[in-house]
């Protein structure tokens, strides 16, 4: 009898790597046999604690699995001894102690990686225009009089409309514990730190000190993705970036793309709130991180701007994201979001702190489309300039000064190394770009922390400090438009044989091919392919994006853009010759492809740093026509012609000058044998 079958599904995030394994093997083991970065030390013994896991339950549509509360063993002495000791956060578990009973979907946290992520949206170098919404202001207040008897806060607020023209006051009752002996120690004489909404309205004191008080303002942009969170530190005096870090998004353990949160939240009670505690709680481990790094007071931190699609905005601010996951995808809210930052549960701030969230385009375009167009002005640009920002959700914005027009496309997360059967995380040892020679189709490629390509001498040396674990998002694009301009790979995505191709590193697998970048295994490492199973995920991801493209192209008129800015995570890790050679942009020029890094990011900076840059946007966002892919019956037609690679109708003019593509086909009626048919090249 054949048990595999039978035996509980494994499903670990964020790599997306799955498996089946018997009842009682323990999750630590399950991990190393299929490749997942989960750390240990201690050989399993339960001391080190390196390899904790979150276990996540609950229904997984996408997944096919219901997660029930048993589906690992019950809590043993071991992890008990070792959260008396140490301490273990609430819901986690040991990978060494919990053994797999039913099927389970296993979240692991970044701490528990050897292989640590390394988030890619740094932030880029911006001129910024300094005019942030707080700032400090030294004021001498009059001392109490009998004769004249007001309090202390309203000779403060005196003080300040007579020094500083600054009228209308208010102070939260955390300000008013501090007033009188700041006020008394400083001998009348104080700092605060005065908050001014760009909307007006009433100033709010965040803060007091004695005397004269210039240790510094901070505040921090955060761009909360899908996939990853990243933050940056910023000097409210001049703009600064003190420090950048980012983590995974904690909320992949329910589901990879945004409509299986939105899943998620449907098919469990409670669910909306499980993810929305597990956000806030990585944010503020991210800040504390920060804070650290930086080597401030975390206290000095008196501002947040967040951007982020509108299912992580409504997730973030507590809101049930189930009116977005059908039509007509109505937002609680699409206005801009100004709210004390307790309210979001941030702790790791000034207590004070006040957050402000861009405003949402549209029910799939969110506060990151709208710091991309804050960052990019494309409603300012002479030439006619199409901006992608790749993620799992791509945001597309089509214009120039006379009209803009925005939508979201679903590209899934392909792009970042998931549901790709070597694929992961942007992390040290992961391949991150990838050349084939066309002539004897050999593989080269580098790795993620080293300088080095695979055939320089000393390459093997230096890459065992990391190992060759796998292949990120960048190198995945590469690897299959490299592919397909050395005739491993057809138009229509076919991958041929060893026999059809002529390299032996074309391996069977079942009825389909692979394609070998890297054999690991005689030194114990992994074998890393590019499998048929790949190329038609980068194929769905790059076909949504193209359509989405396209579909703002016909809603202005035109067959051709000016030029294309890429954004994102990787928007500067891929060549443009790569992203065209595979169809994911519109034919252009090459020299007029850039990458603008992190726009999202930036515009969020913009909008921390310059108060007025916040009404700027507010009032754009409501010139930009908004297109829902969703509903657009043209949408599906380009996605289909888009599948071919580069495309199936739409000539590349300006890429043929620059690449030939070899003109071969592999579908041989599923023979699977013999040499690819030629086909006649279109003109």
């Amino acid at each position: 009898m054949n048990t595999e079958s039978t035996d509980p599904l494994v499903i670990f995030t964020p790599s997306g790597k799955r498996g089946r394994f018997p009842v009682g093997t323990p999750v630590l083991t399950a991990a190393r046999q299929l490749g997942v970065d989960l750390d240990s030390v201690c050989g399993g013994r339960g001391i080190c604690s390196r390899c904790q896991i979150t276990p996540a339950f609950g229904d997984f549509p996408k997944h096919g699995i219901t997660v029930s509360r048993d589906a690992l063993s019950d809590w043993n002495s071991t992890e008990q001894r070792y959260k008396d000791k140490r301490g273990l956060i609430d819901g986690r578990r040991l990978g060494c102690q919990a053994t797999i009973q039913h099927d389970v979907v296993i979240d692991v946290p970044p701490e528990s990686q050897v292989h640590k992520q390394v988030v890619r949206k740094a932030a880029s170098a911006r001129t910024i225009i300094m005019d942030p919404a707080t700032r400090r202001f030294f004021v001498e207040v009059a001392e109490p009089d009998m004769h004249d008897p007001t309090g202390d806060l309203e000779r403060l607020k005196r003080a300040l409309r007579d020094q500083w023209q600054i009228d209308d006051l208010r102070a939260d009752l955390a300000v008013l514990a501090k007033l009188q002996p700041a006020l008394r120690k400083g001998n009348w004489q104080v700092t605060v730190a005065l908050h001014q909404d760009h909307r007006g309205g009433p100033a709010r004191i965040l803060d007091i000190w004695p005397g004269y008080h210039d240790t510094g303002l901070y505040g921090l942009a955060i761009d909360l993705g899908s996939t990853t969170i990243a933050a940056h530190l910023c000097d409210l005096a001049d703009g600064q970036v003190l420090a950048s870090s980012g983590v995974m998004n904690p909320q992949i353990r329910f589901g990879e793309d945004l409509m299986s949160r939105v899943s998620y939240a449907m098919m469990n009670p409670g669910g909306a709130g499980e993810m929305t505690e597990a956000v806030r709680m990585a944010l503020n481990g991210l800040v504390q991180g920060l804070t650290t790094e930086a080597g401030i007071d975390p206290a000095l931190i008196f501002e947040a701007v967040f951007v982020c699609n509108p299912v992580m905005h409504h997730l973030l601010l507590g809101l049930d994201p189930v009116e977005l996951g059908q039509a007509p995808f109505a937002l609680a809210t699409s206005d801009s979001l100004s709210l004390p930052a307790a309210q979001l549960d941030l702790s790791t701030v000034n207590e004070c702190a006040q957050v402000y969230i861009l405003p949402c385009i549209a029910g799939h375009v969110g506060a990151d489309a709208a710091a991309v167009a804050l960052s990019e002005q494309p409603h300012k640009s002479k030439d006619l300039v199409l901006v992608v920002d790749v993620g799992t959700n791509a945001e597309i914005i089509l214009g120039d000064e006379s009209r803009v027009l925005a939508c979201s496309s679903p590209t899934g997360p392909a792009f970042e190394g998931a549901q790709i059967s070597s694929g992961q995380r942007a992390a040290p040892g992961a391949i991150e770009r990838v050349e084939i020679d066309p002539a004897t189709k050999e593989p080269r490629f580098r790795i993620i922390g080293l300088d080095m390509w695979s055939d320089e001498d000393g390459f093997a040396e230096a890459a065992a400090a990391t190992g060759i674990s796998g292949i990120c998002g960048s190198g995945i694009i590469e690897a299959v438009a490299e592919m397909r301009m050395a005739g491993i790979l057809d138009p229509s995505g076919l991958i041929g044989s060893a026999e059809q191709t002529g390299t032996p590193r074309c391996i069977a697998e079942g009825r389909t091919h692979a394609y070998t970048i890297w054999d690991g295994r005689p030194e114990g490492g992994p074998l890393i392919t590019v499998t048929q199973g790949d190329i038609r995920a980068i194929q769905l991801a790059k076909s949504a994006l193209y359509a989405g493209a396209r579909l703002l192209m016909d809603e202005m008129g035109v067959d051709k853009v000016d030029r294309v800015v890429l954004a994102g995570a990787f928007g500067a890790h891929i060549s443009p010759k790569h992203a065209m050679v595979l169809g994911m942009i519109p034919d252009v020029a090459l020299d007029k492809v850039q990458s603008a890094g992190n726009a999202a990011g930036t515009g969020a900076r913009i909008a921390l740093c310059n108060s007025a840059a916040r009404a700027e946007i507010e009032r754009v966002v409501q010139q930009i026509n908004k297109i829902e892919t969703a509903i657009e019956p043209r949408f599906q037609e380009h996605f289909v012609a888009a599948s071919a690679i580069p495309h199936a109708t739409d000539p590349f003019p300006e890429l043929a000058q620059v690449v030939s593509l070899p003109d071969v086909s592999f579908n041989t009626g599923g023979d699977g044998a013999g040499g690819g048919r030629r086909r006649k090249r279109r003109g």
